[in-house]
């Protein structure tokens, strides 16, 4: 039986999202402490320069799809990887804080040429009726990730030193995106049989009136994903540097790898057993629940509490999948359909240039209250928790009634008993 070539092209953009989370979102913050270890840099220093990476990654998401239209797929992520690897060494050699932020500079523009639009750029063009399907399985590399690099980074880092652990990672991935280039990447499902089933939308006029007089919808969506982001992303770019500190360098790694875990295991569980007509607002803020939970029980474990560290990771780290793909999930439930894409994208855009200023946040937050009675990791931790709880009030604010399921929600849970 002959395979539909669009599955090759969600095996590659897996493997691209492997490396573009595990290099550019997982990797800053155990660049932050190889940094630190090695300079005299302050804390808030360094912290600005993983604002910037984000930052610029951000900017750089706005111009893909120009460059991806005169430079096609292949050529930009090419590109992408070698100013990416550049970046990289960068971190690992600089030794004045320019230096640095042009580090942070490369590595901001490189990543996202392997991230979430890049992704959406190689699958969506292969599908139509199973894209939903399609774009999950390549997400979960986003995650793999985090299992694969935090732990590796650390082992690596701490057997041969940060430059020559950039040197093999770097190898690694010049050579595995010029293989999917070659390959994969270059092809185009122009001229070649695609799923192109279409849906109709029985409740598309209800959901249009609706999404008219729910003025509330949009902005409480965009705030709620922002505010969460902010939080999960701040405390993550920190959260290997306080690790660092109570349970030791590797551990630190392992920790990481287990919240990254579980972060898959939340979002799965949430995608199959998600009742079909149950808010998904609720569900939302449930997960910033949990997650407060996680960081409180952080918080309870500073003083070296192993059992109460490890079950904060966890219960952290089952929210942190939740926090990107529950919004997409809400959006298609409130707006018609033709306006989902633009909702999405408006929606990711804002959070992204909100979370990218928050590792320099929570850098000024360790650096005001180091030394004092409440401690750093304390003060970070109960801002996160202050900070999600916001998330989840903002969420059920903007609730409404659900009118019922879209179409394409539909498809995919019949995609799912039939792939």
């Amino acid at each position: 039986m002959r395979i539909y070539f669009g599955w090759y092209a969600v095996a590659a953009a897996f493997v691209l999202a492997i490396f573009g989370w595990g290099l550019g979102f997982y990797g800053p913050p155990i660049y932050l402490q190889a940094v630190l270890d090695r300079t005299d840099f302050s804390i808030a220093a360094v912290s600005w320069a993983v604002t910037f990476h984000f930052v610029m990654g951000a900017a750089m998401v706005l111009c893909l799809p120009a460059l991806y239209r005169k430079l096609g797929v292949a050529t930009v992520t090419c590109l992408g990887c070698l100013i990416l690897v550049a970046g990289l060494f960068g971190w690992a050699r600089a030794d004045s804080l320019p230096s640095l932020y042009l580090a942070a500079f490369g590595t901001g523009l490189g990543w996202v040429t392997m991230g979430a639009a890049a992704l959406n750029a190689i699958v969506s063009p292969w599908f139509e009726a199973r894209r939903p399907l399609a774009l999950s399985m390549a997400y979960n590399g986003s995650s793999l990730g985090g299992v694969v690099f935090s732990p590796l980074w650390a082992i690596m880092i701490a057997a041969v030193g940060f430059a020559d652990a950039v040197f093999g990672v770097g190898v690694l991935l010049v050579l595995a995106v010029l293989s999917l280039s070659l390959t994969i990447l270059r092809r185009s499902p122009n001229g070649m049989e695609e799923d192109r089933a279409k849906q109709l939308n029985p409740h598309a006029s209800k959901r249009e009136v609706a999404a008219k007089t729910h003025c509330r919808a949009f902005p409480t969506l965009a705030l709620g994903m922002a505010l969460g982001l902010f939080a999960q992303v701040g405390l993550i770019a920190h959260l290997f540097s306080v690790l660092h500190d109570l349970i030791g360098h590797q551990q630190a790694g392992w920790a990481l790898s287990l919240a990254t875990v579980c972060a898959v295991a939340g979002r799965t569980l949430c995608g199959w057993f998600m009742p079909q007509n149950t808010d998904r607002r609720h569900v939302a803020a449930a997960s910033y629940a949990v997650q407060i939970v996680g960081c409180l029980c952080l918080g309870a474990g500073v003083n070296g509490e192993l059992p109460l560290i490890w079950a904060g990771i966890a219960l952290f780290g089952l929210g942190i999948g939740n926090a990107t793909s529950l919004p997409p999930l809400i959006a298609q439930a409130e707006f018609p359909r033709q306006s989902v894409t633009s909702i999405v994208a408006r929606t990711v855009a804002a959070a992204q240039f909100c979370y990218a200023f928050a590792p320099a946040a929570f850098g000024a937050l360790r650096q005001y209250w180091h030394g004092s009675d409440i401690g750093p990791t304390t003060a970070i931790l109960a801002f996160a928790a202050m900070v999600k709880l916001l998330a989840a009030a903002v969420f059920l604010y903007g609730r409404r009634p659900i009118v019922g399921p879209e179409p394409q929600d539909r498809e995919m849970q019949r995609n799912r008993r039939h792939p």
